[in-house]
C-alpha cells in the first residue's frame, strides 16, 4: 500500500512538472514590471508569473504560522490535561481494586 501511495504522489510530481515546463516554454514574451516606484528589468512572462506564485505562497504560509503556533499550543495543553486524567484514572483504578473484600 505504501508503494502505491508513492507511486501516485510521484505520477502527480511528475504530471505538476510537465504542466511547468510548458507553461515556461509557452510564455517566453518579455515584459517589463512596472511597480509604482520602480520598474524592474525586462524578463520572461513565466518568470514573472512563476515570482508572484512564489512570493503568495510565502505570503500565506506566514499569516498561517499564527493559526498553526495556537493551534500547536492547544494541542499540546490537550495532551498533557489527557496524560494527567490518565495516570489519575489509573490511580482511581488501583484504589477500587485495594478496596474490594
Amino acid at each position: 500500500m505504501r508503494w502505491l501511495k508513492g507511486l501516485i504522489l510521484a505520477i502527480i510530481l511528475l504530471a505538476v512538472l510537465l504542466v511547468g515546463i510548458l507553461f515556461a516554454v509557452n510564455n517566453q514574451q518579455t515584459v517589463p514590471l512596472n511597480l509604482i516606484w520602480m520598474e524592474l528589468p525586462a524578463v520572461s512572462l513565466s518568470v514573472w508569473l512563476l515570482a508572484a506564485l512564489v512570493c503568495g505562497v510565502l505570503l500565506g504560509m506566514l499569516a498561517m504560522t499564527g493559526v498553526w503556533l495556537r493551534l500547536r499550543t492547544a494541542l499540546s495543553r490537550a495532551q498533557r490535561q489527557n496524560r494527567q486524567q490518565r495516570k489519575e484514572l489509573d490511580r482511581l483504578r488501583v484504589q477500587e481494586l485495594k478496596e474490594l473484600p
